[in-house]
């Protein structure tokens, strides 16, 4: 096939514009699910796909669309994605080069009067993040009918609001069932958000899998009582206990030799106050690892654990899931031909495990799947210093490019 290359001005400057919806007074970037900013930026990227050509189109639980359906192509189509939502005070890469990469790819195909043997589709997810709405990879777990519609409607967010009644509030609502497109094979390219590909001077990745996460949020119950007068050995000290939960975890996991990770990401104390010992905390627990069987041990090992210390504090412990997928092994022929692309572009890949989730293992479930990553400078996401050099973006939307242009018999 003759070498074709993406516009690059076009990818960078369509993100550079995305990236500065939903900055607030002070420079900070946060366009939440289904929030006024959410809204603002689907807008924007639906009136990109409709000036390329596409169908834009949207299913009941916000899922963003467009489609190109070249001739009399009627096959399943290819379909190219990620999300637009981002967590608070974030950077412009992290899902949005996914699907402005997806759309540059389409557009460089109609552009050079390609004819595809299937149509493509570019997808733009609801609340991947699961910053406002648990769980997150929300929009891709529905379409691929891991969580009902109805249940994922009725999702309330961290502000109380209700995600159904959000999503109608900003006109993204929509009237196709999700999985309304069943694709042929699904792509997704995102930006590391480690430091692997820099630290080892790999140009790209391919994503061979996707590590298991399990989320939970533990809350322990004990007695305020007075920080002056109440002896140490005579408390119920329920931000002593969450604390000895946090070094329980590190110190387990960086004992072990496994690349098993574990968070504690946010907690509260009650009542907060500097001279009362805590009546209660509440805390988040985020355990990761690529088999199932060594998260399914660390589980049982953090639950033996809360067992023992609640006895040991005089504490009532209970434990609530948030969210649990399993890892994810991607199509081994598609990752093979990410491998292959990138050889003829003359860049270093490197096949990894992604440690963060994506809608891609989502996707999974339903047809063959495999993610392109590159390279985050400093391992840096989730952040405003979230930075991937314009050189990278590009090589890696061309190997997109080249992977999507073999996979829908593109000529």
């Amino acid at each position: 096939m003759t070498e074709l290359s993406i516009d690059a001005d076009r990818l960078l400057g369509r993100l550079r514009t995305l990236g500065e919806i939903g900055r607030d007074g002070e420079g900070r970037l946060t366009r939440l699910a289904a929030s006024e900013e959410d809204r603002q930026g689907r807008d924007r990227v639906a009136l990109w796909m409709r000036e390329a050509g596409l169908e834009v189109m949207v299913d009941r639980v916000g899922n963003l669309f467009g489609l190109w359906r070249p001739g009399e192509a009627d096959a399943a189509p290819l379909m190219l994605g990620s999300h637009i939502d981002t967590v608070i005070n974030a950077g412009i890469y992290d899902g949005c080069f996914g699907v402005l990469s997806g759309l540059e790819v389409i557009e460089t195909l109609k552009g050079a009067g390609a004819m595809p043997l299937r149509p493509l589709v570019v997808a733009a997810f609801t609340n991947e993040e699961g910053v406002r709405y648990a769980p997150d990879m929300l929009g891709s777990l529905v379409y691929a009918a891991g969580l009902g519609v109805a249940e994922a409607l009725a999702t309330v967010g961290t502000d109380g609001t209700v995600l159904g009644e959000e999503l109608a509030r900003i006109g993204y609502a929509g009237p196709h069932e999700p999985g309304f497109l069943r694709p042929h094979a699904y792509l997704e390219i995102h930006v590391e958000q480690g430091p692997v590909l820099e630290r080892e001077r790999f140009r790209l990745g391919a994503v061979e899998n996707v590590q298991g996460i399990s989320w939970q949020r533990v809350t322990i119950e004990g007695e305020a009582n007075h920080a002056g007068t109440t002896p140490m050995g005579m408390r119920h000290d329920a931000g002593q206990a969450a604390a000895r939960v946090v070094t329980f975890l590190r110190d387990r996991v960086t004992r072990g030799n496994a690349p098993t990770v574990a968070t504690v990401g946010s907690m509260a104390f009650e009542p907060n106050l500097i001279n009362v010992v805590p009546s209660r905390a509440s805390f988040t627990v985020d355990l990761r690892d690529p088999d199932e069987e060594r998260l399914q041990a660390e589980e049982a090992a953090l639950a033996r654990y809360l067992d023992e210390l609640a006895l040991a504090e005089g504490v009532v412990i209970r434990t609530e899931r948030l969210a649990r997928f399993a890892p994810v092994a991607f199509d081994g022929a598609v990752v093979a031909a990410i491998e292959q692309a990138a050889g003829r572009r003359g860049l270093r890949c490197r096949r990894m495990t992604s440690g963060a989730g994506h809608d891609a293992q989502m996707m999974a479930r339903l047809c063959p799947t495999a993610m392109i990553f590159v390279p985050s400078i400093g391992g840096i996401s989730h952040n405003p210093r979230e930075h991937t050099p314009a050189e990278d973006l590009v090589a890696g939307a061309n190997v997109l490019l080249d992977v999507t242009r073999g996979l829908c018999g593109a000529t």
